[in-house]
């Protein structure tokens, strides 16, 4: 697990952690300890809870993320309909950023209706799909649009909509590409994607652990931006580096 990780690197005295948590609560106790043995702790993509005294936190401003994918979801459905917000799992900090800035921003539509907003689509796309599924029975009818705010839920999401022959009518929005992903966002079966940097995400965290170390002062909260990708976007600089970063450089 991530605490083991992170106490091993204490025991081996490392002079800094960058880290990506995957809980924003299961990790506080482990980044203090850190923390209390005088290492420098940068956190990257997504957010701890309050407590520990990290020296920055590199990320997309999810919240950001969620308002952009509310707007672009407006202008796919024509500003009216039935949407449904497909959530991640509980104490996961950067898709509830999604979710909470996504509510925000569909807000401001009153002919806009969030038909379902409780409902979570677990860690991979299986259980996304049979969520989804389950949504689908319920308010497919009425139907115009769905958000799922990560990668694992919008695989399954899209597996879904198409197995229910609706996915050039459900306007659907992603958050993070997946080869799948992309050839949805080409066919029309995707609206868009919102998109990070993650190549700039995990180098900004070490260079900016490498900074505090150096004595520098370094930015509490560094954004390293977010996009969204269309159909007609999709091929253009910077996009197109986005939907598949060069990982291999």
């Amino acid at each position: 697990s991530q605490i083991e990780v992170v106490k091993s690197m204490i025991t081996l005295g490392v002079d800094g952690i960058v880290l990506a948590p995957n809980q924003k609560g299961g990790l506080v106790d482990a980044v203090q300890e850190a923390i209390d043995e005088g290492i420098p702790v940068i956190i990257f993509d997504s957010g701890l809870d309050s407590g520990p005294e990290i020296v920055s936190y590199v990320a997309t401003d999810n919240f950001r993320g969620g308002q952009l994918a509310a707007d672009e979801m407006a202008k796919a459905i024509g500003g009216k309909g039935n949407v449904i917000l497909l959530r991640y799992l509980a104490g996961s900090e950067s898709t509830e950023q999604r979710e909470l800035g996504f509510l925000d921003a569909i807000a401001k539509y009153p002919d806009i209706k969030v038909v379902s907003s409780d409902q979570y689509g677990g860690d991979n796309a299986t259980s996304a799909k049979q969520k989804v599924d389950q949504l689908l029975q319920v308010h497919q009818k009425d139907l115009s649009g769905i958000f799922a705010v990560c990668e694992p839920n919008a695989n399954g999401t899209l597996e879904a909509l198409k197995n229910a022959g609706v996915d050039q009518q459900v306007r659907f929005v992603a958050f993070d590409p997946s080869d799948a992903l992309i050839e949805a966002l080409r066919s029309g079966s995707c609206a868009g994607i919102v998109l990070q940097d993650p190549v700039k995400m995990g180098m900004q965290g070490v260079k900016t652990l490498v900074e505090s170390l150096q004595g520098k002062t370094v930015q509490k909260f560094i954004s390293t931006g977010e996009s969204f990708a269309t159909r007609e976007n999709m091929d253009s600089q910077p996009i197109s580096m986005l939907l598949k970063p060069p990982l291999q450089q």
